[in-house]
């Protein structure tokens, strides 16, 4: 049998570890990159603050809590693509079989390579080499034969890390893996797993099909196939967009249809801007609003045409948030995006509009 040779490459705190190559101050130190306003929410925290506890996701308050020498940044996206693109120059000097997955993650098919190179364990480490070189950034690499095994690989010796699971190696390794190590099964996931008695890959392949899709609906066929080390899923070089948008977190919660519609107006011509880069019209127009109580609810409409002007848009997403979607507990977050792409090109005299800022 021949296997694909599949490796992820993942950014080790790459946020944070921007930042600290940028500013020599904060190396060593804990650092958050986020806003630390009571309403913040960690983005990305460095080693030095995880051994703290302080993870992504976190409300702020508590990570300073946690950590009182946390360092707070706020993100600088720019800085963060710019790098992002350096590094992505890098994964198209090996292969053009590369499906980035964000900024700082990829998966590379290196099955067939540029450099005629048969050991996919040496190109992962030249081309680490490479982003320390040209960036001044770690990275961490997964190798094996597909996209479940590369990823749970390259997370396994973090950070600047390098984990191969070759073929005879992986049902052995999936065996003895802790379900809350799989890529794919969460938090919640993996809690409900522990309260039926799975608690490693070995236990969860004892489990039949039919079992898996009654506890776990539709995912069940996926741990079915994990848990036996299968991944059928092909390295994708072209992800298809599915959605831009824009939202905020208020520092205070907002009650009033004026001044929810004015942020609105605001998240959504930023949303908008993101929509003019993309080559195809998008025809699904959503508002998100959370509540103080954390309740969410969405609101779309559906065009047969597809959204062309910003004015069109504002307008629709106005019209979409209505008196009844108010609340006497407030609103502590507004999102506004457009999805349901189709293969129409953008007018041309809209991509000219486009300003940088």
């Amino acid at each position: 049998m021949e296997f694909r040779k599949i490796i992820h490459i993942d950014m080790d705190a790459y946020y944070t570890s921007v930042e600290q190559l940028d500013n020599p101050e904060l190396r060593g130190k804990p650092v958050a990159v986020g806003g630390n306003s009571k309403r913040g929410v960690v983005a990305a925290a460095s080693y030095e603050a995880r051994k703290f506890g302080v993870k992504s996701a976190m409300p702020s308050a508590r990570a300073a809590k946690q950590c009182p020498d946390l360092i707070f940044v706020y993100p600088r996206f720019p800085r963060y693509k710019e790098l992002s693109k350096q590094i992505r120059e890098v994964f198209f000097e090996y292969t053009d079989m590369v499906e980035p997955l964000s900024l700082d993650e990829a998966y590379l098919d290196v099955t067939e390579n540029k450099i005629g190179l048969n050991s996919a364990t040496l190109i992962a480490q030249e081309i680490k080499k490479k982003i320390k070189d040209r960036t001044g950034l770690i990275a961490s690499a997964g190798i094996s034969y597909n996209k479940f095994l590369a990823k749970t690989a390259s997370d396994m010796d973090k950070p600047n890390g390098l984990y191969v699971i070759l073929p005879e190696e992986a049902e052995e390794f999936v065996a003895k893996l802790p379900v809350h190590r799989f890529h794919g099964i969460g938090k919640v996931t993996a809690e409900k797993m522990i309260k039926a008695g799975i608690f490693v890959g070995k236990d969860l392949r004892s489990k039949s099909l039919e079992d898996l899709k009654l506890r776990f609906g539709k995912s069940g066929s996926y741990y079915f196939n994990i848990s036996r080390a299968i991944d059928n899923r092909k390295v994708q070089p072209s992800r298809e967009t599915k959605s831009i948008s824009a939202e905020r977190t208020f520092e205070n919660n907002i009650y009033e249809l004026a001044e929810i519609n004015q942020q609105l107006e605001r998240i959504g011509r930023i949303s908008f801007e993101r929509y003019k880069r993309n080559k195809e019209l998008g025809h699904t127009v959503t508002i998100k609003l959370k509540y103080a109580d954390f309740r969410q609810i969405t609101r779309s409409k559906t065009t047969d045409h597809g959204i062309q002007s910003e004015d069109e848009f504002i307008a629709t997403i106005l019209a979409l948030m209505t008196e009844d979607l108010l609340s006497d507990e407030g609103i502590r977050l507004i999102g506004a995006g457009i999805s349901n792409f189709k293969k129409e090109e953008v007018p041309r005299e809209e991509v000219q509009l486009t300003l940088e800022f």
